[in-house]
């Protein structure tokens, strides 16, 4: 066995193993994280073992693997141990089970003991046949933990057990321990290190002192974004029109801005592009203003005339001051001609990515918790996303933001 010990300096990694074929890709991965010099704790389920055996991973790893929730003279609370001094924890395999158990809070295994006792990152690498992973029960366990800020490195399409070829197969054990190193220097997911602004909810303009021209818009969407943004790491500015007293919050350090009109949040969001990577305007921003009375007007004066000024175009003005490494992305909230419409206000704007939605469609759109969703970009490929959370929306657009960041960056 190695010669490390539990007081070595190098960073610790639990390496979670559960009952899937796909175990026997751990013990490649468990060479490839001592390689590194990392101090190696194996913890494998009770299925687990059917697939491989403890012993071979006693013998490649930093200290004897582990399978009992029961400790012994040495370490009476095995759980407790792994977890205080855990820096990465990772599952490869990650089961449909192990997701479903380790989502509810259940502990009555060690491995699953230990994710609860841990507050080191956790990794899981799902494993799985593709009607298993396609199930929405699956998916919602994940969205649960990636909500409670656990990474999930999804499978790819490949072979799987049995003869089948599709989504589900195990990442390699060499792309797994990459993103282990990234996690045990500071990583936090693919928006670590980068800056990024979000609005959300419909802009106010006023009429007087007591009225405002408003439209439907709840800020639900951008502030699932800007908490999903979060968890992937990003520091995230949100503008938004929403009061944070309503049952809309971000649970993680978001700096929130508040905003009023059209004009406030151009102000506010221009003031912020030149310290941002990526900007996301979410909200629904009015398309006119008005000038207001400085008095509320009265019903016994008769109907006001009312003189509408179109407000300064938000995105027009981002996209004419970003730079070369900033990416822009804009929304369209349509109810006709939804595709035809949308095509035009890319090419209009000049964003990046174009987010649309037609907020007429059932459970979708303004104050839904669900939405679903096109988005195109500049050469007008289009990526439909079904009906879904509007937490799990913003993993589609997010994922799609991330892949036009400059590589190489934090």
């Amino acid at each position: 066995m190695p010669s490390a010990t539990p007081n070595s300096s190098s960073p610790r990694i639990v390496l979670g193993v559960s009952g899937g074929i796909a175990a026997y890709k751990s013990v490649e991965l468990l060479r490839l994280l001592r390689d590194e010099g990392f101090f190696v704790s194996p913890v494998l389920t009770p299925d687990a073992t059917r697939f491989v055996g403890t012993v071979t991973f006693s013998a490649l790893a930093s200290e004897a693997a582990r399978t009992s929730l029961y400790g012994d003279a040495t370490t009476p609370i095995p759980h407790t141990y792994l977890g205080q001094h855990a820096d990465v924890i990772v599952v490869a395999p990650a089961t449909a089970h192990l997701i479903a158990r380790y989502a509810a809070g259940l502990a009555d295994d060690l491995l699953s003991a230990t994710l609860l006792a841990a507050r080191a990152p956790v990794l899981l690498c799902p494993a799985m046949h593709t009607e298993m992973w396609e199930q929405p029960s699956v998916q919602e366990n994940l969205a649960t933990l990636r909500r409670r800020g656990v990474l999930v490195l999804e499978p790819d399409v490949g072979a799987l057990a049995g003869g089948d070829v599709g989504a589900g197969r195990m990442r390699e054990p060499q792309e797994i321990a990459e993103l282990v190193k990234r996690l045990a220097r500071g990583y936090e997911g693919p928006f670590s290190g980068r800056r990024v602004l979000i609005t959300a909810g419909g802009t106010r303009e006023a009429i007087d002192p007591v009225r405002v021209i408003s439209n439907r818009s709840s800020g639900r969407q951008g502030y699932a974004l800007a908490e999903v943004a979060s968890r992937l790491g990003a520091k995230v500015t949100l503008v938004s029109t929403v009061n944070r007293a309503l049952a809309l919050d971000v649970v993680r350090d978001v700096d929130v801005r508040k905003v009023e009109s059209a004009s406030e949040m151009h102000d506010e969001v221009l003031s912020h592009l030149a310290n941002v990577d990526v900007v996301i305007m979410a909200a629904a921003v009015a398309d006119f203003t008005v000038k207001p009375s400085d008095e509320k007007l009265k019903k016994d004066q008769g109907p006001p005339v009312l003189h509408f000024e179109p407000t300064a175009d938000i995105l027009v003005d981002l996209v004419a001051k970003k730079s070369a490494h900033q990416v822009i992305v804009g929304f369209a909230a349509e109810t006709t001609n939804v595709e035809q419409n949308a095509r035009k206000k890319l090419h209009a704007k000049g964003v990046d990515l174009l987010v649309v939605n037609d907020v007429s469609a059932p459970s979708a759109g303004f104050e839904h918790p669900t939405n679903e969703v096109v988005i195109l970009d500049r050469a007008e490929r289009a990526d439909s996303v079904d009906l879904r959370s509007k937490d799990a929306i913003s993993y589609e657009i997010l994922a799609r933001v991330a892949s036009l960041l400059p590589q190489g960056a934090p």
